[in-house]
């Protein structure tokens, strides 16, 4: 009876190092050893020892296995990624991937942009179409409006007293939602008296200047009255200086108040004429405005 008991057992034991070994086949990161899986009790024969050891040979030969697949496919990806960055690069050509695209005028100096506009500009027929399509294509490639380039434009213009085209460079910008200043209106002004065009001139007066005559500044105001009273317009003269007295604004200079006291005669108005004389009398007895004495700092000598 003791010995069919002890064979049976050795049966039961080799049947479970048996399963053992099939689990331990059929997992392939399992950390379970066959100790667990054969009782001590049951381990008489040394089985369970020898399986143990098995798995720690196995399982050191599927991490280093598992290093080398790592190793392999780092190198692999590496070696990948080298050959998509030459084959963009034979793509591209002579521009690979890193390198910029130079727009076309990049290279060109500031100097000669401007040179390149006026001289187009000048040698242009005059047509508004014309001027306003190279003044599109100038500006064409620039990541900015060049406003400053474009009163350079305009100076050099003003200088060959170029009226006519000052009047169109600057309708163009305006147009452009650009140069929206009293300084490039001021100038806007200018260029249509000194082309004949004094209507003109007087309507983006009233549209854009003469309703805040209390912050225009008093060059720009002589400036107007300036261009009313050459042109003969006398009404204007009266109106635009009555506009600014509204405003206790004093005129700096008698020039001024001469061109209203000489409109006021020229109306018949002889009693505003006096009236204005007598108000800014001070300006007529002076003749120019006193210099501050320069005060000059004595350094200490130690």
């Amino acid at each position: 009876m003791a010995i069919s008991r002890s064979e049976e057992m050795a049966k039961l034991v080799s049947q479970i190092a048996q399963l053992g070994v099939i689990r331990f086949r059929s997992w392939s990161r399992g950390y379970q050893t066959l100790a667990q899986i054969v009782p001590k009790q049951y381990d008489e024969t040394g089985v369970g020892e020898k399986l143990v050891n098995m798995r720690r040979i196995q399982t050191r030969s599927y991490s280093m296995t598992v290093h080398a697949r790592n190793n392999q496919k780092d190198r692999t990806t590496a070696v990948s990624i080298e050959d998509q960055n030459k084959a963009v690069s034979q793509f591209a050509g002579k521009n690979p991937v890193g390198v910029r695209n130079h727009k076309i005028g990049e290279n060109v100096s500031r100097k000669d942009k401007i040179s390149f506009l006026v001289d187009t500009l000048v040698n242009l027929k005059d047509s508004k179409e014309a001027i306003y399509s190279a003044l599109d294509a100038w500006v064409a490639w620039e990541q900015n409006f060049p406003i400053a380039s474009l009163k350079r434009v305009l100076a050099i213009l003003e200088n060959d007293q170029q009226w006519h085209r000052i009047v169109q460079v600057i309708k163009w910008m305006l147009s452009k939602g650009q140069g929206n200043t009293m300084g490039t209106y001021g100038q806007l002004i200018r260029a249509l008296d000194m082309d004949h065009r004094v209507q003109e001139a007087h309507e983006v007066w009233v549209k854009k200047i003469g309703c805040d005559l209390h912050s225009v500044s008093w060059q720009l105001c002589n400036r107007m009255i300036s261009i009313y009273y050459r042109n003969n317009m006398m009404e204007n003269v009266v109106k635009l200086f009555k506009g600014l007295e509204d405003f206790d604004r004093l005129p700096p200079d008698k020039s001024i108040v001469q061109k209203v006291a000489n409109a006021y005669e020229i109306l018949g108005l002889l009693e505003e004429r006096d009236r204005v004389l007598e108000k800014y009398k001070s300006l007529f007895s002076v003749t120019g405005r006193p210099k501050k004495p320069r005060i000059l700092s004595k350094k200490k000598k130690r």
